[in-house]
């Protein structure tokens, strides 16, 4: 009688663990729609032979990321709608916001995690339908907060594909420069024309594209991380700002807050740089106007000319951003959208001959151009 029901159970056993095999497999999608329309805020100056920064400020959500396709079709769409204005030429270096790439982690996955409204519920799905890829990256996660880690590190590679694939294409197929925002993955580095994801530390970096979708120098390390990422992203000080040659100038990228920190301009300074696109994702909804949160884990940030609390973001943004030699052509773009309970905020910006250029506050998905 034990040895019958024990092979039952052990029957049992087996069936369910070949349906959660199963379950874990399936990845129907839902239904979709989304939003194309993109408002031209900023056109400043008059077509030359120097080309032009086109920041695209996009409206995303999870849903978004649910296959390439629909991410290329929104993008894309933007871009269209660019060039039909004049605004996309072999000149043109295109601008996209802070974080664009990660969030490929949410590449298909269940619908279940694309309806969630809080983002732990979402994760608790990625974890559940993706059990053993989750268990190895818990193995090799690192730094303060090893889920955060594991969550990024478990789809590394795809993610790194993916971005390459994307934003690539996206280059090639309006032939211009693109500066792709940025991506969290562990120690990325670029070989043979190849992103490929490593094994060591997280780094928040970005990349940038020919206009033939060919890859630019090295991934850029985010050198200040910001607070709300410091437990599992690390700083890239051991690899130094670069300046990339584009046909529209010498280009420099910091990523997020990087652009606060005057030794950051320093050292693209040294290096001629012309200009300085700056990919930005700003956490909260209507967080623009709060007073600004700064970031106390940072020695450096001590020493800044706005201390935390004393003006709202908005005003510390534009402040610490401009460029220290007005011959230096910048350029802010945020991220827009709403993932799960996580709004975000922001208004893009620019700086030209020392002067700040922002147009008029609007909702949706934005696009600033900036005659060079």
């Amino acid at each position: 009688m034990r040895k019958l029901l024990a092979s039952a159970l052990a029957l049992v056993m087996i069936a369910a663990a070949c349906g959660y095999g199963f379950w874990t497999q399936q990845r129907p999608e839902g239904h979709y729609l989304s939003d194309l329309r993109i408002a031209v805020a900023l056109n400043h100056g008059v077509p030359g032979e120097r080309g032009n920064l086109l920041g695209v400020e996009p409206l995303l959500y999870p849903s978004d990321y649910q296959n390439l396709q629909r991410l290329h079709r929104k993008l894309a769409a933007y871009l269209e709608q660019a060039r039909a204005q004049g605004l996309v030429g072999p000149r043109t270096v295109v601008v996209l916001p802070e974080h664009i790439g990660t969030w490929l982690w949410a590449r298909g996955e269940k619908k279940e995690l694309y309806q969630a409204t809080q983002s732990r519920e979402a994760l608790q799905w990625l974890e559940l339908s993706n059990p053993l890829r989750y268990g190895l990256a818990m193995l090799g996660a690192s730094g303060d907060d090893r889920r955060a880690d594991a969550h990024l590190r478990m789809k590394a590679q795809q993610m790194a594909s993916d971005y390459q694939q994307l934003f690539g294409g996206l280059a090639r197929e309006f032939g211009v420069t693109l500066v792709a925002g940025s991506i969290v993955l562990p120690a990325p580095y670029v070989e043979e024309g190849v992103l490929h994801a490593g094994s060591g530390p997280l780094f928040n970096s970005s990349l940038v594209f020919a206009g033939d979708g060919s890859l630019l120098g090295q991934p850029q390390h985010q050198q200040f991380p910001e607070s709300e990422t410091r437990r599992y992203i690390h700083a890239g000080h051991q690899h130094p700002l670069q300046v990339i040659d584009t046909p529209a100038g010498r280009l420099g990228v910091l990523v997020g807050s990087d652009s606060w920190y005057p030794q950051n301009q320093q050292q693209l300074a040294k290096q001629s740089v012309q200009l300085i696109a700056n990919p930005v994702f700003l956490s909260g909804k209507d967080s623009w106007q709060a007073p600004w949160r700064g970031n106390r884990h940072q020695e450096a940030a001590a020493r800044l000319d706005v201390q935390r609390g004393e003006v709202s973001e908005r005003t510390a943004w534009e402040r610490l951003t401009q460029p220290a030699s007005a011959e230096v052509i910048s350029m802010s773009v945020f991220m827009r959208g709403q993932f799960w309970e996580q709004g975000s905020d922001g208004q893009g910006f620019a700086y030209q001959d020392g002067e700040l250029l922002a147009g008029p506050p609007s909702q949706g998905a934005r696009l600033l151009n900036l005659w060079l």
